[in-house]
């Protein structure tokens, strides 16, 4: 990969695992060659995989410094009782330092994940699409399905509000995550469809608590919402950096009063249509490269095995009426969904 320059790299999030290249098109048939046999034939030692799980944990240690690793832990540990969204994509501390002691574990893992019913290949850029498949199928023939899934617990319905306040061993403005249980990602489901929308109308940029808090009384550093598209029930939150101690409470319960604002007040016809305007030709206007359209697709092709669902998305945004966010809004933006914490440095 090195001696053909190709950019080589991989992340795990919540719901898979991608392995991600930028090559020249010249070279697709030796990727296409590298790449089915690594899938099909993996090997390595004991001892290389013993280095790669203690570069892991060093990996875990630098993550950890930042205080939004921190809140993130804290966050999946707290909201979640039993799903694997109870801990991050890296894990918990615990199972990274025990990873050395994980080959033959590492070896089932491979055997039952990497299967061809559990992949997606996304290719990319200026190929002819006839003859790249007819490789793709010639290198990937030999591919052994054998796919086991995993036993996800089912997350319990949460029952109350739960609250927390941490230290951050360094120096930061104090956070504030304000999270609530959403859906699992579904074009068909109004409810959720919505949700990501109000994530956007309640507190992103041209929201009126961003343009007070930030902008006019600047009493707020950041706010943001992060409403995701995940296989399982995911988290929707908004979160806050604050400039003073004393004004996290306060700023909590304006968070908390928009919120009940939307449940209560529909959104005006002309700002819903702008903002579903704004996020369709977003979406098209960072489709300029073969790596923005992989960065752009991935995640709901990886959750769906289906690019249709993209469309599918798009279609059921159209849809979206006032109400249909009030509702949203009344369904996951409860004190039963409800998970709070505030993260403050220690000097």
């Amino acid at each position: 990969m090195t001696g053909i320059g190709a950019d080589a790299n991989a992340s795990t999030w919540e719901d898979f695992t991608e392995y991600h290249l930028v090559f020249a098109k010249e070279d697709l048939d030796k990727v296409v060659d590298i790449e089915s046999d690594r899938f099909r034939n993996l090997y390595y030692e004991k001892q290389a995989f013993q280095t790669e799980a203690g570069a892991i944990y060093g990996e875990y240690r630098k993550l950890i410094t930042n205080p939004y690793a921190v809140l993130n832990e804290r966050m999946q540990n707290l909201a979640y009782d039993v799903h694997t969204y109870k801990h991050t994509g890296i894990g918990f501390e615990e199972d990274i330092k025990a990873m050395p002691n994980g080959f033959d574990y590492s070896r089932t893992f491979f055997q039952r994940f990497y299967r061809p019913e559990n992949a997606v290949l996304l290719i990319v850029g200026d190929i002819d699409v006839p003859s790249t498949l007819k490789r793709i199928r010639k290198s990937y023939d030999t591919w052994e399905k054998g796919y086991v899934p995993s036993l996800v617990q089912q997350e319990p319905p949460q029952r109350k509000e739960r609250k927390q306040e941490i230290s951050y061993a360094g120096k930061t403005l104090p956070i504030l995550d304000v999270a609530f249980k959403g859906d699992a990602f579904d074009p068909s489901n109004k409810d959720v469809v919505a949700a990501y929308l109000l994530g956007d109308l309640a507190f992103g940029q041209n929201s009126e608590i961003y343009k007070r808090l930030v902008v006019k009384e600047q009493r707020v550093q950041s706010i943001s919402p992060s409403f995701p598209t995940n296989r399982d029930q995911p988290l929707f939150e908004i979160t806050a950096v604050i400039k003073k101690e004393e004004d996290v409470v306060p700023v909590q319960n304006e968070i908390l009063a928009a919120v009940e604002q939307f449940k209560n007040v529909p959104v005006s016809a002309k700002q819903l249509d702008d903002l579903k305007s704004r996020n369709k030709y977003s979406f098209l206007m960072g489709l300029d490269t073969p790596d923005h359209v992989c960065e752009a697709v991935m995640r709901l092709i990886a959750i769906t095995g289906d690019i249709d669902a993209i469309d599918r998305l798009y279609t059921a945004y159209d849809t979206i009426t006032p109400p249909d966010i009030m509702n949203a809004a009344r369904k996951y933006c409860t004190a039963e969904r409800r998970t709070i914490i505030v993260l403050k440095g220690t000097h």
